[in-house]
């Protein structure tokens, strides 16, 4: 990657490294999704082009990120981390991967550093395997969930909620089964009001279980997010989430999302800062 690209590829291992000095996290290394596994959320041409190296320069654009071997690998690697994570959530009502997110992804295209929209993969591999009825998606990255809305529009089995900034990329938004878009600004007591109002709904939809995108780029500081949440009012927020799904017993996978604080270590410590109240209120 080259050195002034915007995506914040040293925050992975620093977050690893970070959550690693505590001893309640057990690591396992992601294991590469199955193409037939991709097929089920995203069109066969865009997967097949992807994977051979044979999109179009605009559409690698769209991305964002250079084509390589190395990308591939680390996008199979990131949808079969949520894969993982998902079948932690059935075993111990809730699983983790420090990766996936990636909401931008589209059935037919990438985009916003998405190539395979691993939340929606984890959704229809479920609901193949007729495992679950009904899936919802708490989003609560800065940006839309513009990806997975698309691939779920029309589909009454999911519901979609997206908490994210009215100004903010993507520019042009898609419609999920509930949008919720803040000013500019937005502080931490705003943020809740409408997180409090949002998440009745939700659970109203009586899901088997809930996809938690957990994106800390609503911070003051963060540089491409526009909002101003504190580290409390983020972690408030996880508890918010957190604690609906423990209490109406549903299984909870928690992906990473996006961070672009400056200075990095901001960033890391608000993501590591959800998986430890994760793991704190499921001991």
């Amino acid at each position: 990657m080259p050195r002034e690209h915007k995506f914040p590829i040293p925050k992975y291992r620093k977050l690893r490294d970070e959550l690693s000095s505590n001893e309640t996290f057990q690591f396992e290394p992601s294991p590469l999704a199955h193409v037939d596994d991709v097929l089920l959320a995203h069109d066969s041409e865009y997967v097949q082009g992807f994977l051979d190296g044979s999109l179009s320069a605009s559409e690698m654009r769209r991305i964002g990120f250079p084509w390589s071997q190395g990308l591939v690998e680390r996008s199979l690697g990131s949808v079969g981390g949520t894969l993982a994570a998902t079948e932690q959530a059935f075993l111990h009502r809730w699983g983790g991967t420090l990766a996936g997110g990636t909401h931008h992804a589209f059935r037919a295209e990438g985009s916003g550093f998405c190539v395979f929209n691993d939340i929606a993969i984890a959704i229809n591999k479920l609901r193949k395997e007729k495992r679950i009825e009904r899936a919802a998606v708490v989003d609560l990255d800065v940006h839309q969930g513009d990806g997975t809305a698309q691939i779920f529009a029309g589909n009454e089995d999911v519901l979609t909620l997206s908490i994210h900034g009215k100004n903010n990329f993507p520019f042009r938004k898609q419609q999920s089964k509930l949008d919720v878009e803040l000013t500019d600004g937005t502080t931490d007591d705003e943020y809740l009001a409408e997180l409090e109002t949002a998440l009745p709904k939700v659970f109203a939809f009586q899901p088997d279980i809930i996809f938690y995108q957990s994106g800390v780029d609503a911070l003051a500081t963060d540089a491409l997010g526009r909002l101003a949440l504190t580290p409390a009012g983020i972690l408030e927020r996880d508890r918010r989430v957190i604690s609906a799904a423990q209490r109406y017993k549903l299984p909870l996978v928690i992906t990473l999302g996006g961070g672009y604080s400056k200075p990095i270590e901001l960033t890391v410590a608000a993501h590591a800062a959800t998986y430890r109240l994760a793991a704190e209120m499921y001991k």
